[in-house]
């Protein structure tokens, strides 16, 4: 399977890319939101999800049949921008499962800011 072609479709919501992709009992979790998905309701959600998107990749790394995707998602007008971890489970080269941690992107708490800790990530093209 390859990773970067799933993420082109989820960026591009292509619900047939997508679909082709799947084991047909496949499952998504998405955990920061307590959600639970057939392949069915993933394209739906996926596909169906207001505004139009796009992405890069950050890392990927491979172990056995896991595979473990970090990326930035954003809306073309960046008005929107999020973090995923996706921790994808391969077998006879389609998903069967996948488990997905999302974040929103933004300012660091103010109580951190107002210790002055941490400093800015730097990130090409950014």
């Amino acid at each position: 399977m390859n990773v970067e072609a799933f993420f082109q479709a989820v960026w591009a919501q292509d619900a047939e890319t997508l679909a082709a992709l799947f084991a047909p009992d496949a499952y998504v979790n998405w955990h920061c939101t307590n959600e639970h998905f057939t392949v069915g309701e993933f394209i739906q959600a996926n596909c169906e999800y207001p505004g139009e998107w796009d992405g890069q990749l950050e890392r990927i790394e491979i172990l056995g049949d896991l595979t473990i995707a970090a990326a930035h998602v954003y809306t073309k007008d960046r008005g929107l921008s999020f973090h995923v971890v996706s921790f994808i489970r391969v077998q006879e080269g389609k998903i069967i499962s996948m488990d997905e941690y999302w974040g929103d992107d933004g300012p660091a708490p103010r109580w951190r800011l107002d210790k002055q800790i941490g400093a800015p990530i730097m990130r090409k093209g950014t």
